[in-house]
């Protein structure tokens, strides 16, 4: 039998190491180690829990902490609640710091008994205040709720949809195209027109559709499954167009007519002869297609199509940002949004840092 070609998603050097090598994706590797590291151990780091809500600090303005007390001198971290008044001369609810009362922050402090990704007890808090005190690192949504600590438990959903969704469309995907492409003829023109028919049908206009006729009493963790189903079979079908010209390519080498001569299958020479060698591409599409997803979420969930209130995503906690005053006198609301940026912008360089790894005639055209 002819001697297998190898994988060729390694040329000379390793993934991870290209990735490292260059300035910027290097950079961007370390921002998303950081933001899966923060929403991973979100019920460590934050200080409240995702159903803490205090409707008597609705849009409460970010806690300050200070470390110089009135002497000038350094002391331990500590802060002051807020006291909300009503102005009548311009008819708006502020805040004001009550001076009368210090909390100290406390770090690696006992609290309220949390459980990580609600399955692993936890006993202490990265940081807490005392008995009394408040502390609200991104100030509070309109009801109240602590936005740091909804920002870690949204960034749960946000940052793992995509990859969820890609264990979906990316082996359906390349099953299709690998089939469609080996098998060719008849059979091969029926599947990219079935394929063709599906890319031709707005992908977001057809998830807004397929999201609002989801029953509204589902709950957020069957909502969060449905709408992974949903964005994954909206986004194989073009990838199973790349997967199957390559396949028709790859189908005429040395090694896969040995492995016909020797009495395999065709799901066989396809699945363990055949697709491999498009591994190269499927690392690059799947790593610039994470952004895509994150983005098709935190849009639906921003329109209201997607998790619901109470629970916390990156769009829906977006949503009271699109109001102009809420712009302008609590930018804090616009935190997601940023980091919503940043992840997708970390992504798609290292994406791209990927892709001219593997194939380093890229960076010429």
């Amino acid at each position: 039998m002819a001697k297998l070609p190898e994988f060729n998603s390694i040329q000379n050097e390793n993934i991870l190491q290209a990735v490292l090598k260059d300035k910027f994706a290097k950079i961007a590797f370390w921002v998303l180690v950081c933001l899966y590291l923060f929403v991973f151990l979100a019920s460590f780091i934050s200080p409240y829990s995702k159903e803490y809500s205090n409707r008597n600090k609705s849009y409460c303005p970010p806690s300050k902490i200070y470390i110089i007390n009135e002497k000038s001198k350094l002391s331990f971290p500590y802060t002051y609640n807020y006291i909300r008044y009503f102005d009548k001369e311009n008819f708006e609810t502020k805040y004001i710091e009550d001076r009368t009362q210090k909390y100290k922050v406390k770090y690696f402090a006992k609290g309220e008994k949390y459980k990580l990704w609600g399955m692993i007890p936890l006993k202490r808090h990265f940081y807490d205040v005392d008995k009394g005190g408040e502390l609200y690192l991104l100030g509070t949504d309109i009801n109240g709720r602590d936005n740091f600590s909804r920002l870690l438990y949204g960034g749960q959903i946000s940052l793992t949809i995509g990859f969820l969704a890609l264990l979906v469309s990316f082996p359906l995907g390349m099953l299709y195209g690998g089939i469609s492409g080996y098998l060719g003829g008849k059979t091969d023109f029926i599947m990219m027109r079935m394929a063709e028919a599906i890319m031709s049908i707005p992908s977001f206009y057809l998830l807004i559709i397929l999201a609002s006729i989801l029953p509204a009493n589902m709950t957020s963790t069957q909502r969060f499954a449905l709408i992974v189903v949903i964005l994954a079979l909206i986004g194989w079908a073009g990838f199973s167009r790349v997967v199957r010209g390559m396949v028709l390519s790859i189908k005429k080498k040395e090694f896969v007519t040995a492995s016909e001569a020797m009495g395999a299958s065709n799901m066989r020479t396809i699945i363990y002869h055949i697709l491999p060698q498009t591994l190269s591409y499927v690392i690059v599409a799947m790593t610039l297609s994470v952004p895509s997803y994150i983005l098709s979420e935190s849009g639906l969930s921003f329109l209201g199509l997607g998790i619901q209130q109470p629970d916390a995503s990156w769009g829906n906690m977006l949503k009271e940002a699109q109001e102009f005053i809420n712009i302008i006198s609590r930018p804090w609301l616009l935190t997601p949004g940023f980091l919503i940026f940043v992840a997708v912008l970390s992504f798609n360089v290292i994406g791209d840092t990927i892709r001219d790894a593997l194939d380093p005639n890229s960076k010429e055209r």
